[in-house]
């Protein structure tokens, strides 16, 4: 059964930092890309950043230059450092776990971020 498992969200100010981490279990590291997506109240999911197998790493413009995706293939992990946070940053934040082969998509339950001004 495939599980994975958000933690590091909460209440932050503006220009400060966090990390998230994503536990995975039940999922072949080398199989799987593991991204993050956010959904702010009243919006629609959308895509943060993401990391294959290898360490190649995609980021949402929005994001690029201000956090980190890295991964940790022995513990199934992928972790996100955000820095220079902003309002707009407040999110609930979710991991997920690509099949290379499949396409299929798992996902977590998601971490509450929020950035106050």
């Amino acid at each position: 059964q495939v599980q994975l498992v958000e933690s590091g969200g909460g209440l932050v100010q503006a220009g400060g930092s966090l990390r998230l981490s994503c536990a995975a279990s039940g999922i072949f590291s080398s199989r799987h890309a593991m991204g993050w997506y956010r959904q702010a109240p009243g919006k629609q999911r959308e895509f943060i950043a993401a990391i294959t197998s290898g360490g190649s790493t995609n980021y949402a413009d929005s994001v690029k230059g201000r956090w980190t995706i890295s991964r940790d293939n022995g513990r199934n992990a992928v972790y996100l450092r955000m820095n220079s946070l902003k309002p707009e940053d407040t999110a609930v934040y979710y991991c997920n776990a690509r099949n290379i082969i499949t396409n299929y998509v798992y996902w977590g339950q998601g971490t509450q971020v929020t950035v106050s001004s």
